[in-house]
């Protein structure tokens, strides 16, 4: 998140791969960033290569060689289908060094899942490659489980067992499913502070958790840790860069996941991850990098993100980039209680509005051709509301839906980074959801680093306008250290919005669960994250009722 804006030509306008829109005056501009472009995807082959097969395959290592623990990074796994469950770990003895230990070889991996955490009843089990092109990352879809129920799972190379993950899968397809308890993180910057809200997490009844974006970020990390002011310790000047390159993704992921509390987290959930900017680069638009530079040099640097982030992610063949491209808004369902369509609002979305300063919105910000979803995602998003017979519908995504005013005064600044940039794209899915008969909407937000709760008011600058939904965005892990209770703007926006319902700057996550007749959301914060062992409090619960969205006190 970033409040300050970003200086780009004037004339500079945003490129979306997928939709192929071009934004620019002249035919002959367009047809040559079409081709710097193109000329950008055909040398991520270079850079972000596949394993080579046959005679041309990585060597495979003997097993027996490996001799510091494989497994510092941890397990995880994801997107739990009524039969299946993605579970990831990815290899490296040594996770600081930029091969993580293993070289260009090849490593064999088993692995097990069973229903009880001592294995003595497996269930599944299986053989996968760890491929030093994906990172020695290994990614294994588990299938034919038993819909609604608890897993555990673990890898082995040759005498080194990992730690035991738990998991479960959704619900059978449309069956009455009762009850669901999630969680939705977001904003873990890890030279803000300790991680404690995950080691928290980790202690939580919760089926599933959503981790909506800043997963890790590109900015510097000094020896000390930033905020966690090591002294026991001096971590590499590796991290002390910004990211830029397939290596230095890779490698400040192996920082982060090395942290206890995120792997105690990936542990005990499953989690249904989505990406915001800093994964990649702060703010960025599409192809448009934060000061505006050449698209083609950062579809490169956006290529090796992505493959980055896949590969250090439990996520399905699926959501695999090519190139600088990668479809990571996806579909998932608890039964008929609740789907959730879960957004990608950074890959195709048009160039912020007003150089991506706080402005009140203008012609430039609600021109109709303006997206944040891009044209097919918006269609899909549209038609599987259409199609659904969920009760509950449920969307987690990255940055402020509902309106935020900045200011007392009119005409207000407000965000050009959020939906209040782009209020076209939003007033679309509004009408969307409308036409749907989609009464019961939740939109799961992160990004700002604090919790809000918000009514969706179908005309946001008429508080006595019809409540469509609620709006809950989940505060930060880490990023913004140990914040406060009310933040120096609280007054303002809490006068400006009155849609808003509750404000809060600390830092922690929240809590949802969804039931046939209402859904509770709890705000936890924890008390610090600049020194490790805070504690954590509900700091305020919500209700909305369903068939009457709009948020009462708990």
């Amino acid at each position: 998140m970033a409040l300050t804006g970003r200086q780009r030509p004037p004339s500079e306008h945003a490129f979306s791969p997928h939709d192929a829109v071009l934004r620019t005056a002249a035919p002959h501009v367009a047809r040559r960033r079409f081709l710097t472009v193109t000329a950008a995807a055909a040398m991520l082959a270079f850079s972000t290569n596949r394993p080579a097969r046959g005679v041309t395959a990585a060597p495979e290592l003997d097993a027996a060689r490996i001799t510091n623990d494989p497994f510092t990074l941890g397990v995880a796994s994801g997107d739990p289908l009524p039969d299946s469950v993605l579970i990831w770990t990815r290899l490296a003895p040594e996770p600081f060094a930029e091969d993580g230990g293993l070289g260009r070889q090849r490593v064999v991996v088993q692995w097990e899942v069973a229903m009880d955490e001592w294995f003595a009843l497996v269930e599944h089990q299986g053989v996968a490659t760890a491929h030093p092109e994906y990172a020695h990352s290994v990614h294994v879809d588990v299938k034919g489980m038993m819909p609604d129920s608890h897993y555990y799972y673990r890898f082995r190379v040759g005498t080194w067992i990992s730690p035991v993950g738990r998991t479960r899968t959704a619900p059978a397809e449309g069956s009455a499913a009762d009850s669901l308890r999630l969680a939705a993180v977001a904003c873990q910057a890890y030279q803000d502070g300790y991680y404690t809200a995950h080691r928290h997490l980790a202690q939580e009844d919760v089926d599933v958790v959503f981790h909506l974006g800043d997963y890790l970020y590109e900015y510097p990390v000094d020896s000390a840790g930033g905020d966690r002011r090591y002294t026991d310790r001096k971590l590499p000047d590796v991290f002390n860069r910004e990211t830029t390159t397939l290596a230095d993704y890779r490698l400040r992921y192996a920082l982060y996941k090395s942290d206890p509390d995120l792997q105690a987290a990936h542990a005990r959930h499953p989690f249904v991850v989505t990406w915001d900017d800093h994964e990649t680069e702060n703010n960025y638009a599409g192809a448009i990098d934060e000061k505006g530079g050449p698209a083609e040099q950062f579809l490169v640097r956006r290529a090796a993100a992505y493959r980055a982030y896949w590969e250090n992610q439990p996520l399905r063949a699926g959501q695999l980039p090519q190139g600088p491209d990668a479809r990571l808004y996806r579909r998932l369902a608890w039964g008929s209680l609740a789907q959730f369509d879960i957004l990608d609002t950074r890959q195709y979305r048009s160039d912020q509005a007003y150089n991506d300063r706080p402005h009140a919105p203008g012609p430039e910000s609600d021109d109709p051709a303006r997206t944040l979803t891009g044209a097919a995602q918006e269609r899909w998003l549209l038609d599987g509301w259409r199609d659904s017979a969920a009760l509950w519908h449920v969307m987690p995504q990255q940055v402020c839906f509902s309106q935020r005013k900045f200011d007392l005064t009119a005409p207000a600044r407000v965000s050009m980074d959020a939906w209040d940039g782009y209020r076209a794209s939003r007033n679309r899915l509004m009408a969307g959801a409308k036409a749907a008969g989609v009464d019961n909407w939740m939109v799961l937000t992160g990004d700002v680093h604090v919790g809000y709760a918000f009514d969706i008011k179908d005309d946001f600058d008429d508080p006595a306008s019809r409540t469509v939904g609620t709006e809950f965005t989940c505060t930060s892990i880490a990023s913004g250290g140990n914040g406060a209770r009310k933040p120096t703007e609280w007054d303002t926006y809490m006068k400006a919005n009155p849609h808003l319902k509750f404000f809060d700057g600390r830092r922690g996550y929240l809590r949802v669960a969804l039931g046939r007749e209402n859904a509770q959301a709890d705000f936890r914060t924890v008390s610090a994250i600049t020194t490790p062992g805070g504690t954590v409090s509900t700091a305020a619960s919500f209700v909305t009722e369903v068939g009457s969205p709009g948020l009462k006190p708990a």
